[in-house]
Protein backbone atom coordinates (compact mmCIF):
# COMPACT_ATOMS: atom_id res chain seq x y z
CA UNK A 1 0.00 0.00 0.00
CA UNK A 2 1.12 3.49 -0.74
CA UNK A 3 0.72 5.41 2.80
CA UNK A 4 0.36 2.52 5.15
CA UNK A 5 2.99 0.69 6.65
CA UNK A 6 3.86 -2.60 4.78
CA UNK A 7 5.80 -4.35 7.34
CA UNK A 8 3.54 -7.40 9.08
CA UNK A 9 5.20 -10.06 10.79
CA UNK A 10 4.32 -13.41 11.08
CA UNK A 11 5.40 -16.49 12.74
CA UNK A 12 5.78 -20.17 12.62
CA UNK A 13 5.40 -22.49 15.12
CA UNK A 14 6.71 -26.03 15.18
CA UNK A 15 5.18 -28.65 17.11
CA UNK A 16 7.21 -31.46 18.56
CA UNK A 17 6.36 -34.92 18.06
CA UNK A 18 6.64 -37.02 21.66
CA UNK A 19 7.18 -41.08 21.14
CA UNK A 20 5.65 -41.15 24.25
CA UNK A 21 2.07 -41.19 22.41
CA UNK A 22 3.32 -44.51 20.53
CA UNK A 23 0.17 -47.17 20.89
CA UNK A 24 -1.92 -44.70 23.10
CA UNK A 25 -5.08 -46.21 22.43
CA UNK A 26 -3.79 -50.65 22.63
CA UNK A 27 -2.64 -52.65 19.50
CA UNK A 28 1.20 -54.61 19.39
CA UNK A 29 3.30 -51.11 19.94
CA UNK A 30 3.31 -50.50 23.71
CA UNK A 31 0.44 -52.97 25.27
CA UNK A 32 0.21 -52.94 28.60
CA UNK A 33 -1.03 -56.30 29.72
CA UNK A 34 -2.41 -56.37 33.75
CA UNK A 35 -3.25 -59.84 35.71
CA UNK A 36 -6.99 -59.63 35.41
CA UNK A 37 -6.35 -59.85 31.50
CA UNK A 38 -4.41 -63.41 32.35
CA UNK A 39 -6.97 -65.09 34.79
CA UNK A 40 -9.54 -66.82 32.67
CA UNK A 41 -12.59 -68.84 33.79
CA UNK A 42 -10.68 -71.83 32.66
CA UNK A 43 -8.19 -71.65 36.01
CA UNK A 44 -4.97 -71.66 36.23
CA UNK A 45 -4.28 -74.35 33.89
CA UNK A 46 -5.45 -72.75 30.96
CA UNK A 47 -3.60 -73.04 27.99
CA UNK A 48 -0.96 -70.66 26.12
CA UNK A 49 -3.08 -70.43 23.01
CA UNK A 50 -6.39 -69.89 25.41
CA UNK A 51 -4.86 -66.65 27.22
CA UNK A 52 -3.42 -65.42 24.09
CA UNK A 53 -7.16 -65.52 22.50
CA UNK A 54 -8.96 -64.31 26.23
CA UNK A 55 -5.78 -61.62 26.11
CA UNK A 56 -7.19 -60.43 22.41
CA UNK A 57 -10.51 -60.61 22.91
CA UNK A 58 -10.12 -58.39 26.29
CA UNK A 59 -8.45 -55.69 24.54
CA UNK A 60 -10.87 -55.52 21.65
CA UNK A 61 -14.18 -54.92 24.57
CA UNK A 62 -12.20 -52.01 26.15
CA UNK A 63 -14.03 -48.93 25.86
CA UNK A 64 -12.34 -46.51 23.47
CA UNK A 65 -11.43 -44.17 26.63
CA UNK A 66 -9.43 -46.62 28.57
CA UNK A 67 -5.79 -46.46 26.68
CA UNK A 68 -3.59 -49.38 27.73
CA UNK A 69 -0.69 -46.28 28.05
CA UNK A 70 -1.18 -43.52 30.44
CA UNK A 71 0.68 -40.76 28.79
CA UNK A 72 2.43 -37.93 31.23
CA UNK A 73 1.62 -34.36 30.06
CA UNK A 74 3.79 -32.66 27.92
CA UNK A 75 7.07 -30.65 29.47
CA UNK A 76 8.67 -27.44 28.91
CA UNK A 77 11.76 -30.08 26.96
CA UNK A 78 8.87 -31.49 24.62
CA UNK A 79 8.07 -27.55 23.46
CA UNK A 80 9.92 -26.75 20.43
CA UNK A 81 10.37 -22.73 20.81
CA UNK A 82 8.84 -20.82 17.43
CA UNK A 83 11.88 -18.86 15.25
CA UNK A 84 11.64 -15.33 15.26
CA UNK A 85 10.43 -14.53 11.79
CA UNK A 86 12.17 -11.99 9.68
CA UNK A 87 10.64 -9.26 7.05
CA UNK A 88 13.12 -8.97 4.15
CA UNK A 89 13.74 -5.36 2.83
CA UNK A 90 12.33 -4.55 -0.56
CA UNK A 91 15.14 -4.47 -2.90
CA UNK A 92 17.67 -1.59 -2.90
CA UNK A 93 16.64 -0.41 0.28
CA UNK A 94 18.08 -0.30 3.67
CA UNK A 95 16.36 -0.41 7.29
CA UNK A 96 16.93 3.40 7.14
CA UNK A 97 14.98 3.76 3.97
CA UNK A 98 12.88 1.80 4.97
CA UNK A 99 12.21 3.70 8.39
CA UNK A 100 11.98 6.75 6.49
CA UNK A 101 9.03 5.90 4.36
CA UNK A 102 10.28 4.83 1.40
CA UNK A 103 8.62 1.55 -0.11
CA UNK A 104 10.76 1.68 -3.39
CA UNK A 105 14.07 3.18 -4.57
CA UNK A 106 12.38 3.82 -7.85
CA UNK A 107 11.94 7.75 -8.25
CA UNK A 108 9.17 9.04 -11.03
CA UNK A 109 9.55 11.49 -12.70
CA UNK A 110 6.26 12.85 -12.00
CA UNK A 111 3.77 11.33 -9.71
CA UNK A 112 -0.34 12.10 -9.20
CA UNK A 113 -0.01 16.00 -9.00
CA UNK A 114 -2.15 15.53 -6.03
CA UNK A 115 -1.49 15.43 -2.44
CA UNK A 116 -2.67 13.27 0.04
CA UNK A 117 -2.41 14.25 4.03
CA UNK A 118 -1.12 11.93 6.36
CA UNK A 119 -3.81 11.24 9.12
CA UNK A 120 -3.59 11.48 12.52
CA UNK A 121 -2.10 13.88 15.41
CA UNK A 122 0.77 14.82 18.18
CA UNK A 123 0.71 17.15 20.04
CA UNK A 124 4.58 17.13 20.59
CA UNK A 125 7.13 17.43 23.38
CA UNK A 126 4.96 20.78 24.88
CA UNK A 127 8.30 23.13 25.27
CA UNK A 128 7.55 26.29 23.80
CA UNK A 129 5.44 27.78 21.74
CA UNK A 130 3.53 25.54 19.47
CA UNK A 131 3.91 25.64 15.56
CA UNK A 132 1.68 22.60 13.89
CA UNK A 133 2.67 20.90 10.75
CA UNK A 134 0.68 18.88 8.17
CA UNK A 135 2.55 16.04 6.70
CA UNK A 136 1.78 15.28 2.99
CA UNK A 137 2.61 13.00 0.14
CA UNK A 138 2.25 13.38 -3.19
CA UNK A 139 -0.56 10.73 -4.81
CA UNK A 140 1.10 8.06 -6.76
CA UNK A 141 4.61 7.76 -5.10
CA UNK A 142 5.55 4.50 -3.39
CA UNK A 143 5.77 5.95 0.32
CA UNK A 144 4.74 5.07 3.41
CA UNK A 145 3.25 8.27 4.81
CA UNK A 146 3.18 7.13 8.61
CA UNK A 147 6.48 6.43 8.05
CA UNK A 148 7.72 9.39 6.49
CA UNK A 149 5.47 12.04 9.19
CA UNK A 150 7.28 10.24 12.18
CA UNK A 151 10.94 11.06 10.38
CA UNK A 152 9.60 14.69 10.10
CA UNK A 153 8.39 15.40 13.78
CA UNK A 154 11.54 13.45 15.17
CA UNK A 155 13.44 15.41 13.10
CA UNK A 156 11.65 18.81 14.23
CA UNK A 157 11.06 17.71 18.00
CA UNK A 158 14.79 16.73 17.90
CA UNK A 159 16.88 18.61 20.81
CA UNK A 160 19.39 19.90 17.94
CA UNK A 161 16.51 20.99 15.77
CA UNK A 162 14.43 24.81 15.84
CA UNK A 163 13.32 24.50 19.34
CA UNK A 164 16.71 23.29 20.58
CA UNK A 165 16.75 26.78 22.70
CA UNK A 166 13.71 26.02 23.91
CA UNK A 167 11.65 28.96 21.32
CA UNK A 168 9.50 26.34 19.92
CA UNK A 169 7.93 23.04 19.53
CA UNK A 170 6.27 21.36 16.71
CA UNK A 171 2.76 19.52 16.48
CA UNK A 172 1.50 17.56 13.79
CA UNK A 173 -2.17 18.01 12.63
CA UNK A 174 -4.20 16.66 9.76
CA UNK A 175 -5.93 19.92 9.49
CA UNK A 176 -5.02 23.26 9.14
CA UNK A 177 -1.49 23.67 10.10
CA UNK A 178 1.07 26.73 9.77
CA UNK A 179 3.49 24.76 8.41
CA UNK A 180 3.16 21.98 6.08
CA UNK A 181 5.90 19.55 4.46
CA UNK A 182 5.39 17.85 1.18
CA UNK A 183 7.29 14.72 -0.40
CA UNK A 184 6.98 14.73 -3.86
CA UNK A 185 8.71 13.92 -6.99
CA UNK A 186 10.61 16.07 -9.07
CA UNK A 187 9.04 17.54 -11.68
CA UNK A 188 6.46 18.44 -9.25
CA UNK A 189 8.69 20.03 -6.93
CA UNK A 190 9.75 21.97 -9.96
CA UNK A 191 6.36 23.17 -10.21
CA UNK A 192 5.58 23.71 -6.72
CA UNK A 193 9.08 25.90 -6.34
CA UNK A 194 8.78 28.12 -9.61
CA UNK A 195 9.73 30.59 -9.87
CA UNK A 196 12.73 28.92 -7.93
CA UNK A 197 14.50 27.07 -10.21
CA UNK A 198 14.79 23.36 -8.53
CA UNK A 199 15.65 21.71 -11.59
CA UNK A 200 14.40 18.21 -10.74
CA UNK A 201 16.75 17.91 -8.56
CA UNK A 202 16.71 19.89 -4.83
CA UNK A 203 13.95 21.22 -2.79
CA UNK A 204 12.53 24.52 -0.95
CA UNK A 205 10.42 26.30 1.26
CA UNK A 206 8.27 28.92 0.51
CA UNK A 207 4.83 30.05 0.96
CA UNK A 208 3.87 27.92 4.18
CA UNK A 209 5.46 24.77 2.43
CA UNK A 210 8.34 23.01 2.92
CA UNK A 211 8.53 20.65 -1.08
CA UNK A 212 10.79 18.18 -0.02
CA UNK A 213 12.04 16.33 -3.46
CA UNK A 214 11.89 12.56 -3.81
CA UNK A 215 14.84 11.99 -5.80
CA UNK A 216 16.57 13.52 -2.50
CA UNK A 217 15.18 12.05 -0.15
CA UNK A 218 16.25 8.58 -1.64
CA UNK A 219 19.28 9.23 -3.11
CA UNK A 220 20.75 12.25 -0.76
CA UNK A 221 24.06 13.61 -1.79
CA UNK A 222 27.35 12.42 -2.45
CA UNK A 223 28.98 13.84 0.94
CA UNK A 224 25.64 11.90 3.11
CA UNK A 225 25.99 9.03 1.04
CA UNK A 226 27.23 7.11 4.31
CA UNK A 227 24.30 8.54 6.55
CA UNK A 228 21.45 8.99 4.53
CA UNK A 229 19.14 9.88 7.85
CA UNK A 230 21.26 12.30 8.40
CA UNK A 231 20.36 13.91 4.83
CA UNK A 232 17.23 13.80 5.55
CA UNK A 233 16.97 15.38 8.66
CA UNK A 234 19.30 18.29 7.35
CA UNK A 235 16.40 18.54 4.07
CA UNK A 236 13.77 18.66 6.66
CA UNK A 237 15.05 21.22 8.59
CA UNK A 238 16.70 23.17 5.90
CA UNK A 239 13.48 23.73 3.93
CA UNK A 240 11.50 24.34 7.17
CA UNK A 241 14.06 27.00 7.97
CA UNK A 242 13.05 28.87 5.49
CA UNK A 243 9.77 29.18 6.48
CA UNK A 244 10.46 30.10 9.54
CA UNK A 245 12.15 33.10 7.76
CA UNK A 246 16.09 31.75 7.71
CA UNK A 247 17.57 32.86 4.65
CA UNK A 248 20.88 30.95 3.00
CA UNK A 249 24.09 31.64 4.60
CA UNK A 250 28.07 30.33 3.14
CA UNK A 251 30.71 28.27 4.53
CA UNK A 252 32.22 30.07 7.26
CA UNK A 253 35.64 28.18 6.39
CA UNK A 254 37.30 24.83 5.93
CA UNK A 255 36.90 21.96 8.35
CA UNK A 256 33.90 24.30 10.29
CA UNK A 257 30.54 22.66 10.87
CA UNK A 258 28.45 24.01 8.18
CA UNK A 259 25.51 25.91 8.85
CA UNK A 260 22.24 24.10 8.37
CA UNK A 261 21.06 27.10 6.04
CA UNK A 262 23.95 26.39 3.58
CA UNK A 263 22.99 24.64 0.70
CA UNK A 264 24.69 21.51 1.31
CA UNK A 265 22.39 19.67 -1.60
CA UNK A 266 24.83 20.98 -3.59
CA UNK A 267 28.03 20.77 -1.59
CA UNK A 268 28.83 21.26 2.15
CA UNK A 269 32.72 21.41 1.99
CA UNK A 270 35.08 22.89 2.75
CA UNK A 271 32.90 22.38 5.75
CA UNK A 272 31.67 19.52 7.18
CA UNK A 273 28.17 18.01 6.76
CA UNK A 274 25.73 19.19 9.27
CA UNK A 275 21.95 18.35 9.25
CA UNK A 276 20.89 20.39 12.64
CA UNK A 277 20.97 24.02 13.93
CA UNK A 278 21.48 23.19 17.23
CA UNK A 279 24.37 20.58 16.44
Amino acid sequence: MTLGLVAGMGSAFAAATNPRTAGLFGGSAGQAVSASDVAGAGGADESAIDRTSRQSRSSANRPFDEPDVIVAPPTAADVVEPAPSVMALPAGLTAADVESGLLSPDVPEVAGGTFVVVPGSDPGPGTGPVRTVRVEVEHGLAVDGAAFAATVMATLNDPRSWGGDGSMSFARTDGDAELRVVLASPQTVDELCAPLETGGEVSCGRGGRAVLNLRRWVHATSEYANDKTAYRQYLVNHEVGHLLGHGHEKCAGAGQVAAVMQQQSYKAAPCQPNPWPFP
